[in-house]
């Protein structure tokens, strides 16, 4: 199914988390919902930086929409030998749960600047409730992804989606996908990406795969021909600004927060 294509009414209400979900101490991805072994650094999260003890609960979630609810076993106390058995420390205290996909699927694609703004662009990103983010390549890019340059900061840009996931009780892990062009990204979503731009028409879910020039922004060449544009505001944002206001917009509007112009 494109992007752009629905399963139900645009805009339509998303049903509020489930209160377990909502409740739990923490949340951890795991392999298999029935079985849930953790691995190393969520061991360590749960039992040394949270400092959780028996009975607590966790919630397990595969990343793909589906969890359980679990407690912290007996194990997990300081001096059990059980301790670091990482298939020791979660047992089953409930039935999966599977949370209904929402469409249409929303990207925002970005242009990485300096510093570890991306990281905090995906952060926010996720917590939003974005469903792909897609580092981009642009005339102006000052910032160049290549190579094995490239391969490590998407796989640390796929470890702060996983971390914010947790945090803000996402069962869905966001796809985040390899540095693209812009015409990569079109062909990657299925559908012709709007450039945020100012004096652009306001956001809307027939176009939900927005992208972010660089502090730049983009140059003539990108803007030419039938190119679509969508506008954020009457302001001049910075790139991570833009990309976090262009998440809010589109999914308040999925989520109908907030109703479309008339």
């Amino acid at each position: 199914m494109p992007d752009s294509q629905v399963g139900g009414p645009l805009g339509s209400t998303v049903k509020a988390p489930d209160p377990v979900l909502m409740a739990a101490a923490a949340m951890v991805f795991v392999p298999d919902l029935g079985a849930p072994v953790l691995d190393a650094e969520s061991a360590h999260h749960l039992l040394d930086v949270l400092r959780l003890r028996a009975g607590q609960s966790v919630v397990a979630s595969d990343g793909m929409g589906s969890w359980v609810p679990c407690r912290v076993t007996p194990a997990a106390a300081k001096g059990d030998a059980r301790r670091w058995d990482l298939s020791s420390i979660l047992e089953l205290a409930g039935a999966v749960t599977v949370t209904a996909s929402v469409r249409p699927r929303l990207t925002v694609a970005f242009a990485p600047v300096k510093g570890d703004r991306p990281e905090w662009v995906v952060q926010k990103l996720t917590e939003l409730g974005v469903d792909r983010i897609v580092p981009i390549i642009t005339n102006r890019s000052v910032v160049h992804w290549d190579g094995e340059r490239a391969q490590r900061s998407v796989e640390r840009l796929r470890r702060v989606a996983r971390e914010a996931s947790s945090q803000s009780r996402r069962t869905l892990l966001p796809e985040i996908a390899s540095i693209s062009s812009l015409s990569a990204l079109a062909v990657l979503t299925g559908g012709t990406p709007s450039l945020a731009q100012p004096g652009g028409p306001p956001p809307s879910l027939d176009h939900p795969v927005i992208a972010i020039g660089p502090e730049g922004g983009w140059d003539q060449e990108e803007l030419a021909g039938d190119v679509s544009t969508v506008g954020l505001g009457p302001t001049v944002l910075r790139a991570e600004t833009a990309a976090v206001a262009a998440a809010t917009l589109l999914c308040a509007l999925r989520s109908a927060l907030v109703a479309p112009l008339a």
